[in-house]
């Protein structure tokens, strides 16, 4: 039969769902018709998309304008007979298309960490049989039986819930784990609201329950969210979309010279091939054949950096962007929280107290009035209770405090531990007799413990429940006086307002060994209120002050209560008093126009759906932002793939997360994204660095060819020597400048507006400037010593060896963006100087060595010669010095 459509069923009763699948919650499905329906609707699992194959990687590799006229450059070489040249020419291309590939080589894997996310086997009734089967083999219709540590292996409508909870934080951003119910709820109600669901990749912490599947594989909501992955398109770095248009740029302006000096070296009658060749030396000479490598050596060793500060790169061109970041979108818990219930506040004999310390490490103090608080009378009795009517445990291994349970549970006891109260010795000298676990339906939960020989109920619950129940309350100094109510629901809304989640505890003396409920519907004496928290992490509000002073905003997207995500922000600065919080129903009534507008003027959105997160991301760079996204839950992954960067949690996060991801943090902490992002404008001001120093040359060398065509003279360099100067000077020279330590300054700075091109006008002249003394200095010297009868490969010598020492000495200059180089310090960066002695050794080579002069056409010259030589490369930076003086940048 054609199963019902997907539908809302959590707004329709379980009688209702299984009626709409034929099912019954006594038998199940029958064998023939789950083998019906698996055959139909495939297995339940989420199936990866092929992706490209290595052959298409590579291709695409030698998809790039330079690229292009490096191969037509080659091929030009070739035709021409100049195998040498053609040779260099295509390994250089080569060499840049492997790089390319083997860093592009590690495919995307979210979608199968998305399917092993799913349970493996599951309980399932057919026939009126239970039996164990592979999740893989469920339908639609089937019936489920769950219990504490399963996995939910698909989407289920619950029924006969007995006190069943469920953490859901990788599907919906809860911190705490939920409380299911069979009942039906409205059909407006958020994925994080769907008390009567079970959702496929969640897991069961406590109770049981029956369940029916109403979606398997793709059609469930983790399968909804790989649907957005395929459908999220990952995103092009500032960078990649900077070289692109700079590639762009760069391939009109050789293209156009090449053209320019062949066509009026053709008309002064000169020889074609002669004019082919010198297009090919300009092509090459103006064309930054060490760029690509440069900039993946720089990527990579910002990557180093950053996996000494604990953040892990994916993806390369994330380095970069991180340093462009102009705002960051936080999940809340674990990564702006401590992801660690804590009890912050107590009531108790009508007195409040406050709780130090942070987390599950039992250290710090129960204070009042600010002085340390007695454990003693209504104190003491209300840690007891919490410990009493308690099923969490505490664990500490290699000095780090963990826990076994509920989070909230273990919160009391820690609470209980800092008042100087061990449950283990609370537990044995109050043994448990009988318990009612909580129940969403109840609110509550109740221990029958023998204290002091006497049966005594406990209470646990939420503060409505247990004051409806209470007749009288502990006094100050411990005794049973009439509650005063009034007084304590105000103490709890305020607690509850500041976004502290609020327990109430209660106890009854009884007889036997046995919970009658009907005895617990009045009567009881209040103990008080223990208020807790997820708190924020100190090195976060750090952080995030460092980002405000950088330029870079915060916004908390979560999937937790309005209230709570509030105040956290508050606490951590995200926020201000008087501030709002937008919901995930509000999100979704505002069409784009109006997302864009909220996302200006919001800071903290709460109760949050997958589909919302890759909204808000979406509104963000609508807005011109680049936008970092951080997250831990399969519910992030869409919005992590969609970010400008995608920044996963590598100790608490899902494999899908993290292959989402572009960067991971091996510790969790939203401290390490400050990190990182500085680390990322370290990497972008050194590659402004080798982009500043390396393109005058190709400039100058672009004019050199242009301006002996123009004249009708002889090369003063061929495209094999342009080659050697710049395939050496960019890995001995340029490559030094990936190595330059991080400027002071750097997070003074407000972040580098998206769309800023990689050539300003700085930049330009500062092109044009340094190419023309290139020009003057190479051009002249080469018509110098020809006059002085050099012979050509002597003159050629002379010209290769101006272009070098004038790289050598340009190359401080631009060690220091903003200032004179010596202020980076004179020995901060030894790969400088460890290039410049390499170089100084390969030209003296290439000058002096036979087998290179008859390689490379090289002669050798004289002392004068060099001391011209070394005249002109002072000078040049003597002018680039002043230049850099007056104008105040770079």
């Amino acid at each position: 039969m054609p199963l019902p459509p997907p539908t809302d069923w959590h707004a329709r009763s379980h009688e209702e769902a299984f009626a709409a699948f034929e099912s019954s919650r006594q038998s199940g499905l029958a064998e023939d018709v789950a083998a019906a329906r698996l055959a139909a609707h495939g297995p339940n699992r989420i199936e990866a998309r092929a992706g490209r194959g290595a052959v298409v990687r590579l291709a695409l590799q030698f998809h790039q304008p330079l690229i292009y006229i490096l191969i037509a450059s080659g091929a030009v070489a070739a035709f021409l007979g100049e195998w040498a040249d053609a040779g260099v020419i295509l390994g250089v291309v080569l060499i840049n298309a492997l790089i390319g590939f083997i860093q592009e080589g590690r495919a995307e894997d979210a979608l199968a960490a998305l399917a092993r996310s799913v349970a493996s086997d599951v309980t399932v009734l057919r026939e009126s049989r239970r039996r164990r089967v592979d999740a893989a083999e469920l339908v639609p219709g089937d019936v489920v039986w769950l219990a504490a540590g399963d996995k939910v292996p698909s989407d289920l409508r619950l029924f006969d819930v007995r006190a069943l909870q469920v953490t859901e934080a990788s599907l919906t951003g809860e911190s705490t784990a939920v409380a299911k119910h069979a009942d039906a709820l409205p059909a407006d109600s958020v994925l994080a609201d769907r008390a009567n669901m079970a959702y496929a990749g969640t897991l069961v912490v406590a109770g049981q329950a029956g369940g029916l599947v109403v979606a398997t594989g793709r059609a469930t909501e983790t399968g909804r969210i790989a649907d957005l992955l395929d459908a999220t398109e990952a995103l092009a770095t500032p960078l990649t979309r900077a070289m692109e248009r700079f590639s762009n740029f760069l391939l009109m302006v050789i293209l156009g010279l090449a053209a320019l000096g062949f066509t009026v070296g053709s008309l002064r009658g000169e020889p074609l091939l002669d004019m082919l060749m010198a297009a090919v030396a300009l092509a090459v000479g103006a064309i930054p054949e060490g760029l690509p490598a440069a900039i993946t050596v720089t990527l990579a060793i910002g990557v180093a950096r950053m996996a000494r500060r604990r953040a892990i790169i994916r993806r390369l061109p994330a380095v970069e962007t991180l340093g462009s970041t102009t705002v960051v979108c936080s999940d809340k818990t674990g990564t702006l929280t401590e992801n660690q219930m804590t009890v912050r506040a107590l009531l108790a004999g009508g007195q409040r107290f406050a709780v130090s310390g942070d987390g599950y490490a039992p250290e710090g103090v129960v204070t009042r009035a600010g002085g340390p608080a007695p454990v003693a009378g209504p104190l003491r009795e209300l840690l007891v209770a919490g410990v009493l009517c308690n099923d969490a445990g505490l664990v500490e291994q290699d000095g780090v405090w963990g826990i076994t349970g509920d989070p909230t549970e273990a919160a009391l006891l820690v609470a209980a531990r800092k008042a100087g109260l061990d449950e283990h010795v609370l537990r044995q000298a109050a043994p448990r007799l009988d318990e009612i676990a909580f129940d969403s339906a109840r609110q509550y939960m109740a221990c029958l413990n023998r204290v002091d020989g006497h049966p005594v109920v406990v209470l646990k619950g939420a503060p409505e429940v247990i004051l409806s129940r209470c007749a009288s309350m502990l006094d100050g100094d411990g005794r049973c006086v009439p509650a005063a109510l009034d007084e304590i629901v105000r103490s709890g809304r305020e607690m509850a307002a500041s976004g502290l989640r609020v327990l109430a505890f209660a106890r009854l003396e009884v007889e036997g060994e046995r919970i009658d409920a009907g005895q617990l519907a009045g009567g009881l004496c209040f103990l008080g209120l223990q208020a807790m928290l997820d708190p924020p992490r100190q090195a976060a509000l750090r952080a995030i002050a460092t980002c405000a002073a950088a330029g870079v905003g915060v916004k908390m997207i979560t999937g937790d209560h309005a209230d709570t995500a509030l105040a956290i922000a508050r606490d951590l600065g995200i926020a201000a008093d008087g501030d709002r919080v937008l919901t995930g129903r509000q999100l979704a009534a505002l069409d784009e126009d109006g997302l864009r507008a909220a996302v200006r003027e919001v800071d903290v959105f709460a109760r949050v759906e997958p589909e919302q997160k890759l909204r808000l991301v979406q509104a963000l760079q609508a807005n011109g932002e680049v936008v970092a996204m951080t997250g831990d839950g399969v519910n992030d992954a869409p919005a992590l793939k969609a970010a400008d960067i995608g920044v996963a949690m590598g100790a608490g996060g899902t494999e899908v997360a993290k292959d989402a991801a572009a960067m991971v943090l091996t510790d969790d902490n939203f401290a390490t994204i400050e990190a990182a992002i500085e680390e990322g404008r370290g990497v972008y001001d050194n590659l402004v660095k080798f982009i500043i120093w390396t393109l005058p040359t190709n400039f100058g060398e672009g004019l050199v060819i242009l301006f002996a065509v123009l004249a009708g003279v002889t090369l003063p360099i061929t495209p094999l020597q342009i080659l050697w100067i710049n395939m050496t000077t960019a890995v001995l020279l340029g490559l030094a400048l990936a190595f330059e330590p991080i400027q002071r300054d750097v997070m003074a700075r407000p972040p580098r507006a998206p769309g800023t091109p990689i050539l300003d006008r700085v930049l330009i002249r500062r092109i044009v400037l340094v190419g023309l003394l290139l020009l003057v200095a190479a051009f002249g010297l080469f018509l110098r010593w020809r006059g002085l009868g050099a012979s050509l490969e002597e003159a050629r010598t002379v010209a290769v060896n101006v272009f070098v020492a004038g790289e050598i000495a340009y190359l401080f200059n631009c060690r220091n963006l903003r200032g004179p180089f010596w202020c980076c310090g004179w020995w901060s960066n030894p790969w400088f100087w460890g290039g410049i002695g390499a170089m100084v050794v390969l030209q003296a080579l290439f000058t002096y060595l036979p087998v290179m002069n008859r390689v490379f056409a090289s002669a050798p010259i004289s002392l004068a010669a060099w001391l011209e030589i070394g005249a002109a490369a002072l000078a040049t930076a003597l002018v680039v010095g002043l230049d850099k003086h007056f104008t105040g940048r770079r």
